[in-house]
């Protein structure tokens, strides 16, 4: 009892230090409204001249709070549209009178306007990039014949433990599916939370239990390097292959084929694997999972048994929709 009490505790000490340091926004409408670094932070791309010709560039802009901003540049182009996944560049950036600046050692970049314009540091401008919004190739996927709809963004709740949906009719996280499933496809659609002030696993964090069991972990990790603990990741097991990661408050997808352990007479014979797809962009590939223990923090320990959609609740408003699974055995 003492030890439980304890636990409790803890958890809740880590989640307040956490998950509530600054504002956090679940309706983009809202936070372009009341706050002026939302409009900046987001993805830009162009090109840049060189003596041998121009090449495509990416960059992500990330909003740390209070006109504060950091840069991450991609030779090549985004991340999933030509990153070559090893060469990145940053700059930290300042909002004044409307314009971001970034400067390194290799260039300075001036953001205004949905532009960003780089230049030598002789002044010399070299390229422009401009912003868009990338959209999954699964966002809105419609479920198949023989799908299971746990979620359908309609107000249902009823087929969650726990569940609860927001005044836009989106799920709530800290939700265990009713029903519960061996092998199976799944469709989750996420929306990741506007938390400029919050760092690491306090902004934005949640995560997708598969069977209950196996983390898929989901976390405001645009920009980052891209680990087993950010979006993507298959939480202490493995870093995704890229980071796919969208910026907050953007519908984000994860597509996932599960096999589940198999046993025999009670013992373990086969370990389960996954394949995920992040925004369309498979991250991991037929990957094998610890059939002997779960990841952590899961509601669900190994066994023969089925096991549930669980999606976590760390203190951070995640939302979801358009959830379904094709079972597959």
């Amino acid at each position: 009892m003492v030890t439980r009490i304890l636990t409790t505790a803890l958890v809740f000490s880590f989640l307040t230090a956490h998950a509530l340091a600054g504002p956090a926004w679940t309706d983009p409408e809202k936070a372009a409204k009341e706050h002026a670094d939302f409009a900046v932070q987001g993805e830009y791309t162009g090109s840049l001249r060189h003596d041998d010709g121009e090449a495509k560039v990416g960059i992500q802009v990330i909003a740390l709070g209070k006109g504060k901003f950091r840069a991450v540049g991609y030779p090549g182009g985004l991340p999933g549209d030509g990153w070559n996944k090893e060469d990145k560049h940053t700059a930290e950036g300042q909002m004044a009178d409307g314009t971001v600046i970034f400067k390194n050692e290799e260039a300075t970049a001036k953001l205004k306007d949905g532009k960003i314009t780089i230049l030598t540091p002789d002044g010399e401008e070299i390229g422009k990039l401009e912003k868009i919004t990338r959209k999954s190739e699964t966002l809105g996927a419609k479920p198949p014949e023989g799908a299971v709809v746990l979620y359908s963004g309609k107000d249902d709740v009823s087929k969650w433990k726990g569940g609860k949906a927001d005044e836009q009719g989106n799920l709530q996280q800290g939700v265990t599916s009713n029903e519960t499933f061996g092998d199976h496809k799944l469709h989750i659609e996420f929306q990741i939370p506007y938390q400029p002030e919050d760092r690491g696993q306090g902004r934005g964090n949640s995560g997708m239990y598969v069977q209950g069991r196996y983390e898929v972990q989901m976390l405001d990790s645009f920009g980052l390097e891209g680990k087993h603990n950010e979006c993507g990741g298959l939480y202490s097991v493995k870093d995704p292959d890229i980071n796919m990661a969208y910026p907050p408050l953007t519908w984000q997808t994860y597509d996932v084929d599960y096999t589940a352990a198999k046993f025999e007479d009670g013992r373990l014979v086969s370990n389960p694997r996954v394949t995920v797809r992040h925004n369309g962009v498979v991250v991991h590939d037929d990957v094998e999972l610890p059939g002997e223990r779960s990841t952590t923090a899961a509601p669900s320990k190994p066994g023969p048994q089925a096991g549930p959609v669980y999606l976590q609740n760390h203190g951070n408003p995640v939302r979801y929709r358009n959830i379904w699974v094709v079972p597959t055995e």
